[in-house]
């Protein structure tokens, strides 16, 4: 009975890490693992991509909120299945190559259909899961979990993407670009549809408020939440590690401006880094629940410092390849443990079942906040001094972050004891 029991709560997790991995998928892979492509076939700029993640975030901000209240009244099975399936469509639009108004209105629409029905309740399904003594294990193998799936299938999108690609890469017309990104757009639209199949059959309903069905806002738990100081700084270290995460989606194009690299060897470089995730959150998972996460998140801050102040002084030249390739690897490993344990906190500032979704909604509301504001700035960044100059610039940006990151969980870890 207890293998049984297992087995089904494996199943339950391996259904959370598809679904919370292919829901974002096709706003943020492509992007990320592809960004000088990406930037070629849709015609952008920098600025112009952070402006769109902007829009994006700006409707992700009110979805959040939203979202919390939602995941209190409804099976968190039925919203995902209906997020990815949503989603999903999105990316049949974004492989007919639109306009830049087109991308701004459909990455708004992705901020609308990836958390307005999804993440609090995919947050919420997670610390169910956890129970009360495997908050870390739980948020861990989730994060971890997502990272190797990542990992698997930006390999398998770029053996589609190079499919295309002439032997000299850097030879490719823009006719061969274009089909081979926009055959990686329907790969990942196709996963994110069936992502939506396995949710629905497999993942069974999450706990809800019985007493209330109404799509109202509670505001004795509203009230609650937001007069909880621990709150806003859980919120308040979510921003700066979301921040350091969001500038990993700039590691691709500093492979290809400062080290040299063509566009499938930085994107392939960037998939390697990336299989740091899964040995990072898990880790970091473990240790929170021996250590506490804030702990390890004080500590993962502390990292990050020194890797990306190194990135501010070296020039990407041949005698410092070695180097830069150490250090993104060592950057990727120390972002990727913060958001393996930073929802733990949830636990550990002892949230009342109650009001889970609720307090989901709001610090993730107010900890997302970067997806408004970091593009554009990041992206401001790089335009004003292209090249190796762009880049020292935006670390010393990211350095600043994980400053305050370091005091906040400071202020948090001072103020919960």
């Amino acid at each position: 009975m207890i293998m049984i029991k297992n087995k089904h709560r494996m199943m339950q997790m391996i259904i959370l890490i598809l679904a919370s991995e292919l829901v974002f998928s096709l706003p943020f892979h492509l992007a990320r693992f592809f960004r000088p492509a990406f930037l070629d076939v849709f015609n952008l700029s920098n600025t112009n991509l952070g402006d769109i993640f902007a829009v994006y975030g700006l409707m992700a901000m009110i979805s959040y909120f939203l979202g919390g209240v939602i995941a209190d009244k409804v099976s968190a099975r039925k919203l995902m299945a209906v997020s990815l399936l949503l989603t999903a469509s999105g990316g049949l639009y974004m492989s007919t190559v639109p306009s830049l108004l087109g991308m701004t209105l459909l990455y708004g629409y992705w901020g609308i259909t990836t958390i307005f029905l999804f993440w609090a309740a995919m947050i919420k399904a997670t610390k169910e899961w956890g129970g009360d003594y495997t908050q870390g294990k739980a948020f861990g193998l989730l994060e971890g979990g997502r990272g190797l799936l990542a990992s698997l299938l930006s390999a398998i999108a770029i053996v589609i993407f190079a499919s295309f690609l002439p032997t000299q890469i850097n030879l490719a017309s823009a006719a061969e670009r274009l089909n081979g990104f926009r055959s990686i757009i329907l790969f990942y639209s196709a996963l994110t549809g069936i992502g939506a199949i396995l949710v629905w059959t497999f993942l069974p309903d999450s706990q809800t408020d019985a007493n209330n069905k109404e799509f109202s806002i509670n505001f004795k738990k509203l009230t609650q939440v937001l007069s909880n100081r621990l709150v806003w700084l859980h919120a308040g270290i979510i921003i700066c590690a979301y921040s350091t995460y969001k500038g990993l989606d700039n590691m691709a194009l500093y492979a290809y401006e400062v080290i040299g690299m063509n566009e499938v060897d930085a994107a392939t470089l960037f998939t390697y880094a990336s299989l740091t995730r899964p040995i990072a959150a898990i880790f970091a998972g473990i240790l929170a629940d021996r250590i506490i996460a804030s702990r390890v998140i004080l500590l993962m801050f502390c990292m990050l410092i020194c890797s990306f102040s190194s990135f501010i002084f070296i020039d990407g030249s041949a005698p410092w390849v070695t180097v830069v390739f150490i250090n993104i690897f060592v950057t990727f490993f120390a972002v990727f443990a913060i958001r393996g344990i930073y929802f733990a906190l949830i636990h550990e500032i002892n949230t009342p079942s109650q009001i889970t979704g609720t307090t989901i909604g709001i610090v993730s509301f107010v900890g997302f906040t970067p997806e408004i504001f970091f593009g554009s700035i990041s992206g401001r960044i790089l335009d004003a001094n292209p090249g190796l100059v762009g880049h020292q610039n935006y670390f010393i940006f990211l350095t600043i972050i994980a400053s305050i990151g370091i005091g906040t969980t400071w202020l948090l870890r001072k103020t919960n004891k």
